[in-house]
């Protein structure tokens, strides 16, 4: 027995073949465009303490990870110890610039496997800056869970 078939190019089918290339490049471009150090990659292990504090809202973060590497601002650039001090004083003038009435906090983000002569130094930095310092912490767990 012999069939016979006949496909017809139907002109109600899609080629979805463009519509997937245009999803890739819009891919690669958002990946490529986003941020690429968030602060939720950097494994910092705060020290644990008994109590909670309330967050700020003008705060100037300053990140240290247990290797010494020191990331500053909402945009996580990587600062030296030695140029600290005058990119903070930008930091804080540009967020007095965008809010006068604003009394802004240095929040301090140090791994604890840091030494303490390194905490020492940037502690010491952050307090010149005149402003308050608050250091970060993770609450302690009462049943002592981690």
């Amino acid at each position: 027995m012999q069939f016979k078939t006949s496909l017809k190019a139907s002109p109600n089918l899609i080629d979805l073949t463009p519509l997937v290339d245009v999803i890739f490049l819009m891919l690669i471009f958002f990946i490529i465009t986003s941020d690429i150090l968030p602060l939720k990659s950097l494994n910092i292990e705060n020290p644990q303490l008994p109590r909670d504090s309330a967050p700020l809202t003008t705060q100037i973060l300053v990140v240290m990870d247990a290797q010494n590497v020191i990331y500053m601002g909402s945009k996580k650039t990587i600062v030296d110890l030695g140029s600290l001090q005058d990119q903070l004083q930008e930091e804080i003038t540009s967020l007095k610039k965008q809010l006068p009435s604003a009394d802004p906090t240095v929040v301090l983000s140090v791994d604890r496997r840091v030494e303490y002569g390194s905490f020492l130094r940037l502690f010491s930095i952050a307090q010149e800056t005149g402003l308050r310092v608050r250091l970060v912490y993770r609450p302690e767990d009462p049943d002592g869970y981690h």
